[in-house]
């Protein structure tokens, strides 16, 4: 086959080990047929290799994927395309013995990036700790943002990322919007983008105050605030009409968010009396009433738009699933009677565990563990690590999750079926994650077996999006 030119109407790509995410199983000697002008999936057959050996060579219009480990493409479930990694510098400096993290427990990031933590304990804050720990300094313009986040859009379909639920600009009003059509009209390669624009969070909480300007003007704050029901009802409108795929809000938030920042580097040098105001954690507080909530998805659903919560605390978790959300994002606080609530109600779990590894790593092994048990008892899940610009992170999510203790299949299908569910089912507009006809023709495949090395997810040797190839054999394709 002419990989480049691509001459063909009809593709049959053969397998010898595929893996069905709606069956999760391993299957043998498959043969895929693929419509490059609607890029679906048209027909799906097991060959007989003994009795009917295909031919040698190969027909032009055929794709040989035999020997390689083949499955649907990758569905990140949260993602932020606009993100620009945090700075690997740590604050306070790691060089003042008084200053330390063992008692760091809420670190958000995003828009603004704080530490919400009492400087008291016994493990020294480095930047081999945890290497993202401070300020996030975006100081570049929005055009250089742009084109970052073009680069990421590239970068994730090269990693076998076919779909992204994008869950906020970052500061980039509906410029997330605009990345999402600009990859469908096939102006720049990429994942295909669900989009939230702006998350919703309650008056003077997440995103509300950026304070930092760019080269060429001052970035706008990173979410819409929106304060009781009515406000919230035009504001779910307002999303909708702005092309919002999804919408999402963040449930509640740290109360000492203002007061616990870590301090500048070009500051005096703190002292452990000025900077332990307050020692123990800094819980979050659920920051829409029930009525609010309840509008924000029920204005949601009149849009068939799925709406994502983000959580960390038992009270804005519990809110957010009697509303009827659709998943809750990082959930980290939550106890088993809200993972029985959302095992019973269908509500999807996308642990971010890639975030927490870096930013909450005291608090990895216990998210583990809750991972763990929410699959236990049926919650359903999803992967997204709140992935920014660094791919190693979307992989790492996957290699977290099994060693929480869940099974490759289902890892898996998490990260494929599971990411279609998030950003709607159905009624997202298409089909994707698996295999069958009339799904989206989005396939990748491996040299080696995730089974025998699970570092083979990391390399990405074959990919397709939409009946169109974009890698061979390792080797970018039409990137230009």
């Amino acid at each position: 086959m002419s990989t480049m030119a691509q001459p063909h109407s009809r593709l049959t790509i053969h397998t010898s080990t595929l893996f069905d995410p709606r069956q999760k199983k391993f299957i043998s000697d498959v043969s895929i047929t693929v419509d490059t002008v609607t890029g679906l999936i048209t027909s799906i057959i097991t060959r007989d290799d003994a009795a009917f050996p295909l031919p040698d060579p190969l027909p032009e219009d055929t794709i040989d994927l035999r020997g390689k480990f083949v499955m649907p493409g990758f569905v990140n479930a949260h993602t932020h395309v606009f993100s620009q990694n945090t700075t690997p510098i740590a604050y306070p400096d790691p060089n003042n013995s008084h200053l330390n993290s063992s008692t760091v427990s809420n670190v958000r990031f995003g828009a603004e990036t704080m530490v919400s933590a009492s400087w008291c304990g016994d493990t020294e804050i480095s930047s081999s700790t945890s290497p993202t720990m401070g300020f996030l300094k975006r100081e570049e313009s929005s055009t250089e943002r742009i084109i970052r986040a073009t680069n990421h859009a590239k970068g994730a379909l090269m990693s076998g990322y076919t779909t992204y639920r994008d869950l906020g600009s970052e500061g980039m009003k509906e410029a997330d919007r605009d990345l999402r059509n600009a990859i469908s009209k096939g102006l720049t390669p990429g994942p295909r983008l669900f989009v939230a624009t702006r998350p919703l969070a309650s008056g003077d909480t997440f995103g509300m105050h950026d304070g930092r300007s760019a080269r060429d003007s001052t970035l706008p704050v990173g979410s819409e605030a929106v304060n009781g029901v009515e406000e919230i009802r035009y504001a779910v409108r307002k999303r909708v009409i702005a092309g919002a795929d999804v919408i999402s809000f963040y449930a509640d938030y740290p109360r000492q968010a203002k007061t616990k920042r870590a301090p500048s580097k070009q500051q005096h040098p703190y002292t452990a009396g000025v900077l332990c105001l307050l020692k123990g954690l800094n819980p979050d507080f659920v920051t829409f009433s029930q009525e609010e909530m309840d509008m924000i998805v029920a204005e949601a659903r009149l849009a068939r738009r799925p709406v994502a919560a983000t959580c960390e605390s038992l009270e804005g978790a519990m809110a957010a699933i009697k509303a009827g959300v659709r998943s809750i994002e990082g959930g980290y606080g939550v106890m088993e009677g809200v993972l029985k609530a959302m095992a019973e109600k269908g509500v999807i779990l996308v642990p971010n565990l890639a975030r927490a590894e870096v930013l909450q790593p005291l608090r990895l092994p216990a998210l583990l563990k809750q991972t763990k048990r929410a699959f236990d008892l049926g919650v359903r899940l999803a992967c997204g690590g709140v992935t920014g610009s660094s791919h190693e992170y979307h992989v790492r999510e996957m290699e977290l999750m099994l060693e929480c203790g869940i099974p490759l299949e289902d890892v898996l299908e998490s990260c494929t079926v599971g990411g279609w569910e998030c950003c709607g089912g159905d009624r997202c507009g298409s089909r994707f994650g698996w295999f069958e006809e009339g799904t989206q023709a989005d396939i990748i495949a491996f040299k080696m077996d995730p089974r025998e090395d699970i570092g083979a997810l990391r390399k990405v040797d074959f990919v397709m999006k939409d009946a169109k190839v974009w890698m061979v054999n390792g080797i970018a394709l039409g990137m230009n």
